[in-house]
């Protein structure tokens, strides 16, 4: 093989490992965006919360006997208890309970 052959044959050669080459870095490069856009999908759904916050819960009207003023009292206490309601809610549904 003369100098022209040689010349031909890296020529093929360096062709082939920089088309080998690219493929690698393009797949490579898919690779890590396919993990970016997970990571990024991910931390979107941590950002938003899957269900809506319930409304804050209207007490029913004060009634004339005790015993259900009594049990409204209780009522908005558990909500407070569950998390349900803040100290600042739960104190201002009992102002306006007791107040009738």
């Amino acid at each position: 093989m003369g100098l022209v052959g040689g010349m031909a044959r890296t020529a093929v050669v360096a062709g082939t490992a920089t088309a080998v080459s690219n493929r690698v870095s393009r797949r490579q490069a898919g690779r890590w965006q396919q993990q970016a856009d997970a990571q990024a999908y991910q931390e979107q759904q941590y950002a938003q919360p899957a269900y809506a916050a319930p409304p804050p819960p209207h007490p029913a009207p004060a009634a004339a006997g005790g015993d259900d003023m009594i049990a409204q009292l209780e009522r908005l206490g558990e909500l407070r208890d569950k998390g349900i309601l803040t100290d600042e809610e739960f104190a201002a549904q009992k102002a306006k309970l007791l107040a009738g």
